[in-house]
């Protein structure tokens, strides 16, 4: 009775369609990966679960299809409304600073580029980033960040 190696080596040969023969099948395919051993590797990964796993590149398709409900449940809600002062403070700033933005960009395409547009964008530029410094909450306070200070 051929041993247990014995009986897997021709086990694979049988699925591989060689049958007993032991040589590959032509010279071309010897250095090429064996789809069937990767198979057989994967199925013993998955089955046992004590070897390590290492990564590799999928080009699968997921295995369900992607609903707007899945899209909908990782979405997170929106921004609740401000209801403080600091709150309407920091909605301001982050209004000045988007509005200057778009404002650097009306400028950057006028033809005579006045002085005063430019000192008037970079005002309120810096009133906006400044004032966010001024309407911060508490550091200790914010919801995205872990016990260690690690963004979560």
């Amino acid at each position: 009775m051929p041993n247990r190696a014995e009986r897997r080596a021709q086990a694979k040969r049988s699925r591989r369609g060689q049958g007993t023969a032991t040589q590959p099948r032509s010279r071309s395919r010897a250095g090429v990966i064996d789809e069937a051993a990767l198979q057989d590797r994967a199925l013993h990964l998955q089955e046992s679960g004590t070897d390590e796993w290492k990564p590799s590149a999928s080009t699968s398709s997921p295995e369900h299809d992607v609903t707007p409900d899945d899209y909908a449940s990782r979405n997170p809600s929106k921004a609740p409304a401000p209801k403080t002062a600091r709150g309407w403070g920091r909605f301001f700033s982050w209004l000045f600073i988007v509005l200057s933005a778009i404002a650097f960009i009306v400028v950057m395409f006028l033809p005579n580029k006045p002085m005063w547009a430019i000192v008037t964008v970079s005002a309120i530029f810096i009133i906006g980033v400044l004032s966010l410094f001024l309407f911060s909450g508490s550091p200790s306070d914010n919801p995205n960040v872990d016990s260690n200070g690690t963004a979560v």
